[in-house]
């Protein structure tokens, strides 16, 4: 964006109770001690204390002191100021050399001016002043006194706020209102709005299939007599082209022609940037790719289409991995996989694993055991669809009940859009109970229906948007010739307030009915239960269910489960969540609202690059008679 002033100023310068802790191979637990300083990394992230080991890795490393003032600058000014400034940021960090300080002070001074500019403060000046000198009037190899901190301090005087006067849209954005990209008259001239009304004009000549859309002219005159300033912004459209070729260069295992149908762009589809995008975040969520680039062409084709490119980066193929868990309840616990992300060149996944868990019961009999095997094959039959089958043995030991089972399922999943999923498998599955109805056989046919909703902005962190699912699930049980059906449902919806997003509030509600049997006659694993992390904390997991005679849960034929937080940020990297969840389990198909259950707690976060480190701790707020009086629980990603 070029800038002129027309009178410019100088100087523009677990389960139940139990607590349980998680160890990944994956996960690099490591202290540092450095010369008496000290600090914990989880996942390469220093979470507390000082890490030292910068100064062991800079050459001639020098160390300096910084005092940043910023005059009549309001808080929120000086606030952006002191986040957008290097020497304030990096300052327990040495520098190489002194020209290295002065290098930093000059990157500084930019880099003020331009967050003055963002502020509207087109007559601001920042002074920099190293050892009392001005950065502009050292020598070229300056020296100081490295006998303490070199004293770098930072002047700003903010200037007055400029307002829009006028403004000219040029070219093929001659005809757009400048009121619907902040421009109006009057309002306040930041440099970000003015570049961003410049984008977004070209963004939407764009998705109006002008794939040669580009900005000509972008000029802001500043008038320092009236702190106003005139805005000339002009575009060019250029004609309206169709998706030309579509090559593929990088790729070494996976095959180009599965790459090109996979990323659904094909030759003669309408040019779209969004359709770009979505092509780049289908291909990088295959895992198969470290990094995938879609390039266009400069210009177009003899035949009119726009050339592109998908380059691509592709990772490693196979992969392992080992954790364990330790729970206060549940003792010691051990999991461990392999797998494979391009089994024969079109992105199939494989993947073994295995776990045991209750290591340390005296009863080898409940321990718990699992070990499966699942294949995945994206683009199956259609590039929208994925073929997805697997079989899995373990064995489960809750409170409730001790259930032994093999399943194999096979199972097709169809985009029916970036936010709708439908699905459908054919599982079968036996099963071996002892629980409150005693030991029992179950041999299960089972039709799983799946339809899902995602318009969340965020799969990981979301801060606005929702999610819902709804899910029926015919089954036959053949030895009692049982005909049972299961309907769930279930939503959450995210709101962030604020300016910067700082609280947003969470809720989810989920329901869900069984027809058809009775319980004896439906295998453990397939009645609803309630409690613990997955839906109301504070409580055991699966603590909350119909209980007999022999006060024995036996799980229920219906369930509501509701949860309500609030996550406050409260700095860059740690939030607080207090949250209340309810929920009742009902033998009946339909819930018995006069028995709720409820659990309320709090919860940190610790924000990471793959989603938030979770630990909650929650008490139940009417506990059973003898039962869980608080529980403990940790994860990665929010709880929904």
């Amino acid at each position: 964006m070029q800038i002129r002033g027309k009178t410019p100023k100088a100087g523009f310068a677990s389960r139940r109770t139990g607590t349980m802790m998680v160890i990944a191979a994956t996960a690099a637990l490591s202290p540092i001690l450095v010369d008496e300083a000290y600090a914990f990394k989880l996942f390469g992230i220093t979470i507390f204390g000082k890490d030292d080991s910068d100064a062991e890795q800079v050459p001639d490393p020098v160390r300096y002191d910084v005092d940043l003032t910023a005059g009549t600058a309001d808080p929120d000014l000086t606030e952006a100021l002191q986040n957008s400034s290097r020497l304030v940021g990096d300052k327990d960090k040495p520098v190489s050399g002194d020209l290295g300080v002065v290098v930093k002070a000059r990157d500084d001074r930019d880099r003020l001016i331009a967050t003055l500019y963002e502020k509207a403060r087109y007559g601001g000046v920042v002074t920099i002043t190293i050892g009392g000198k001005n950065i502009d009037d050292l020598p070229p190899n300056p020296v100081f006194d490295r006998s303490k901190p070199v004293p770098v301090n930072v002047s700003v005087d903010p200037g007055p706020v400029f307002h829009v006067r006028d403004v000219q849209f040029g070219g093929d954005a001659a005809m757009r209102n400048p009121a619907d990209y902040d421009l109006a008259p009057g309002q306040e001239a930041g440099s970000l709005v003015i570049i961003k009304a410049g984008d977004k004009i070209v963004e939407q000549l764009k998705s109006e299939g002008r794939p040669l859309a580009k900005l000509t002219k972008r000029e802001v005159v500043a008038d320092h007599r009236s702190n106003t300033v005139d805005i000339i912004i002009t575009t060019e459209g250029g004609p309206v082209a169709p998706v030309g070729s579509v090559g593929v260069t990088g790729e070494k295992g996976v095959k180009p022609d599965f790459i090109q149908r996979y990323s659904r762009l094909n030759r003669g589809d309408a040019y779209s940037p969004e359709a770009l995008k979505k092509a780049g975040d289908r291909l990088r969520a295959l895992g198969v790719f470290s990094s995938v680039t879609i390039h266009e062409a400069n210009e177009l084709a003899a035949d009119g289409t726009l050339p592109m490119t998908i380059e691509v980066s592709e990772g490693k193929q196979r992969y392992f991995g080992f954790g364990a868990n330790y729970s206060t309840i549940d003792g010691f616990g051990v999991q461990g996989y392999w797998g494979h992300r391009n089994l024969f060149g079109e992105a199939e996944s494989l993947r073994i694993e295995g776990a045991v868990g209750r290591l340390g019961e005296n009863d080898i009999s409940n321990l718990d055991y699992s070990a499966g095997i699942s294949f995945t094959k994206p683009g199956a039959f259609l590039p929208a669809g994925t073929l997805k089958a697997s079989i899995l043995a373990k064995t489960e030991n809750p409170d409730a009940y001790n259930a032994s089972l093999l399943t194999g399922s096979l199972g097709y999943a169809y985009e029916l859009s970036d936010q709708d999923t439908v699905s459908a498998a054919g599982e079968i599955s036996y099963e071996k109970d002892d629980d409150a109805f005693g030991q029992n056989e179950y041999l299960t046919f089972a039709l799983p229906l799946t339809y899902e909703r995602d318009a969340r902005d965020n799969k990981f962190n979301p801060t606005e948007g929702y999610r819902a699912t709804l899910a029926a699930t015919p089954s036959y049980e053949a030895f009692n010739g049982t005909i049972f059906s299961s309907f769930e449902g279930s939503i959450s919806g995210y709101q962030a307030i604020g300016a910067e997003d700082n609280v947003v509030f969470a809720g989810k509600l989920a329901a869900g009915f069984m027809v058809g049997g009775e319980l004896q006659d439906i295998p453990a694993t397939r009645r609803f239960f309630a409690g613990g992390g997955g839906s109301v904390r504070g409580y055991g997991y699966q603590e909350i269910s119909p209980y007999d005679a022999d006060n024995e849960a036996t799980g229920g034929k219906s369930y509501v489960t509701a949860s309500l937080e609030a996550r406050v940020r409260v700095t860059d990297t740690i939030g607080i969540v207090p949250f209340l969840d309810v929920g009742t389990v009902s033998a009946e198909t339909f819930p018995d609202f006069g028995d709720f259950r409820a659990g309320a707690g709090v919860g940190i976060r610790y924000a990471t690059p793959f989603g938030p480190l979770r630990l909650d701790f929650a008490v139940p707020l009417n506990k059973y008679e003898n039962g869980t009086a608080y529980g403990i629980y940790a994860g990665i990603g929010q709880s929904f």
